[in-house]
């Protein structure tokens, strides 16, 4: 089978693909027959892949830099709602930018590019996303999953690898924000981030200690529940809060306690881990257009794929 050059143009500026030549010895191939070797549980499916457009609500992947996808994708999702369900737990981490090929790295998976073969992305780039990202993801409770275990995916074959202009970030010597503490005040972002989190709470926070490598956030009484989630009403009660990691790290939400904050947060084993936190700033145009939005807006129904 020969590749799709016209697709391929389409994403050149966003996937690299080495070793080419490799892909003539496929003339065998067939999709009804594929089985992923590189993936223990690979299985064949009923029916082909299919060549499908990327929906608007896939937001993960918006401007990737192609339009379509395949599927079932490289991580056996059969329906576009198996895809909406995972894909979405992942938007607030890229808009982290813990590393500058997070995006291309998960859509090689999420939204894999229509290609006549499917192309996994590289060893290496998982692990350069991986180590750039799991501090992050750390600092929200969540480790790194197993689906995305790097030993799975090739090295020294045709795979996915970055474009030549990405590199990490090089560290400036100052502390960096903690992760929930560092977020622009805008629309898509506070709603996507309230979707991916269990709980949100309107609410004053009465002191903040230092306790071993994290902060813990004790709340004063009064509290408005924006989403229960996993928060029961006994939690409510006495509710402590924990900012991951966060003991020596800036986060400038905390500097002044006099605010009431917008706070949103995952239930990991017997701590409640803050994974948001913004002051509810009346004065901002942009916070107010979220509350108001937040009335009507209806988050998709995520599910978890950090296990």
């Amino acid at each position: 089978m020969k590749l799709r050059l016209c697709l391929w143009k389409a994403i050149a500026t966003a996937l690299m693909v080495m070793s080419l030549t490799s892909l003539t010895r496929s003339s065998e191939y067939e999709y009804l027959g594929w089985k992923s070797d590189l993936f223990n549980n690979g299985r064949i499916y009923d029916k082909p892949p299919q060549c499908v457009g990327i929906p608007d609500d896939l937001r993960l992947c918006h401007n990737v830099g192609y339009t379509e996808m395949l599927l079932p994708n490289l991580l056996e999702h059969e329906t576009m709602t198996e895809v909406r369900q995972q894909a979405g737990s992942w938007v607030p981490l890229v808009h982290k930018n813990c590393h500058p090929s997070t995006q291309v790295f998960l859509c090689s998976l999420f939204a894999p590019v229509c290609m006549d073969r499917p192309i996994y992305p590289c060893r290496y780039l998982c692990e350069e996303v991986r180590d750039a990202c799991t501090p992050i993801m750390e600092a929200f409770g969540f480790p790194w999953p197993e689906m995305l275990t790097c030993d799975k995916f090739p090295q020294g074959e045709v795979c996915i690898s970055a474009p030549n202009n990405t590199k990490p970030s090089v560290a400036t010597g100052l502390p960096k924000v903690c992760p929930p503490c560092d977020h622009a005040v805008d629309v898509d972002g506070i709603l996507e981030h309230i979707c991916a989190s269990d709980f949100v709470i309107k609410t004053k926070i009465k002191e903040v200690k230092r306790e071993n490598l994290d902060r813990k956030v004790i709340l004063q009484k009064r509290k408005k529940t924006l989403k229960m989630g996993t928060l029961k009403k006994k939690d409510m009660k006495k509710l402590i809060l924990y900012l991951k990691n966060g003991a020596d790290c800036p986060c400038s939400q905390l500097d002044n306690l006099s605010n009431y904050y917008l706070i949103m947060g995952r239930k990991v084993e017997k701590q409640h881990i803050i994974t948001g936190i913004y002051k509810w700033d009346k004065s901002s145009k942009e916070f107010k257009k979220t509350m108001k939005k937040l009335r009507s807006h209806k988050c998709p129904a995520f599910e978890n794929v950090f296990k």
